[in-house]
């Protein structure tokens, strides 16, 4: 098999803190490894399935270069850079089998999750996708779905786990943590939750080998993504583009659809990028 795997950051047992994952801070190298052994668990476990298997990673945190690539396991390919046109998914294509979303987290507006926003918390309040309340790993789903390629994996908190089920129930969970609010959670041992990503991984690409048809994403086309802005003068920059409508009642509101769930993601991203220039 051919597997995607997309990895953040705040979903690593033991991330807490925003100073735990941004570099230059004091404890940032530690928590970049145990990402790294959080990576490294998926891809085992991927292999112990019928492997050895054919793996990209596309570092989906920050400024996309928190990993070691003379690290990765399984000869793994490493998609680096902050620059990328589709951004957490990028590298993505119809060649694939499978997607992993490693330490991702919960939604801006969804609770209790540890480190919860959505792409940007200065800016983005709430996402839903066709009325289902939608974090990163749900909004990531358009561009799996454009391409016909399973989300068979998730890995973070019980927050993020619950948010992935609407879209893709099939998808196993590796749930390293419970967030107890935005900022404290309980944790297994970095021992155990890797043996339980790799456990759940195992299981994810043994499922998948032997479904038929593939697993499908649970979202209806055309798709609309509703935005809830920090406030309005974010709200009407976001009009600025194209199929982006704003709400008749709600002046922080605009709503964005559209039949081609590729195209739906990357003006989702360009108004993330758009917004930034004025977000406090």
């Amino acid at each position: 098999m051919k597997i995607f795997i997309s990895s953040d950051m705040e979903g690593t047992a033991g991330v807490v803190d925003w100073e735990q994952c941004r570099p230059g801070q004091q404890d940032y190298e530690l928590y970049r490894r145990l990402l790294q052994d959080e990576v490294n668990a998926a891809i085992d476990g991927a292999n112990q399935a019928g492997g050895p298997h054919e793996f990209l990673v596309n570092d989906s945190h920050g400024k996309m270069a928190n990993l070691h690539p003379e690290r990765l396991n399984g000869e793994a390919a490493y998609l680096s850079g902050r620059h990328k046109p589709l951004y957490m998914m990028q590298g993505l294509d119809e060649s694939f089998d499978a997607i992993f979303f490693l330490s991702y987290h919960g939604s801006a507006s969804a609770g209790p999750a540890t480190l919860s926003h959505t792409y940007n918390p200065a800016a983005i309040a709430e996402v839903r996708l066709n009325g289902t309340l939608a974090g990163e790993s749900g909004i990531n789903s358009l561009v799996a779905l454009g391409h016909g390629v399973p989300v068979v994996l998730v890995t973070g908190d019980q927050t993020t786990a619950s948010e992935l089920r609407p879209f893709w129930p099939e998808a196993r969970a590796a749930v390293v943590k419970q967030s107890v609010s935005r900022f404290a959670a309980e944790s297994l041992h970095p021992a155990q939750a890797t043996r339980l990503i790799a456990q759940r991984a195992r299981e994810a690409v043994e499922a998948l080998g032997g479904a038929t048809p593939k697993p499908t994403a649970r979202i209806e086309l055309p798709a609309t993504l509703t935005i809830r802005l920090r406030n309005p003068d974010l709200a009407e920059m976001a009009t600025w583009l194209e199929r982006v409508e704003p709400d008749r009642d709600e002046p922080t509101v605009v709503h964005l659809a559209d039949d081609d769930p590729i195209r739906l993601y990357r003006t989702f991203v360009t108004l993330v990028l758009l917004t930034r220039g004025i977000a406090e």
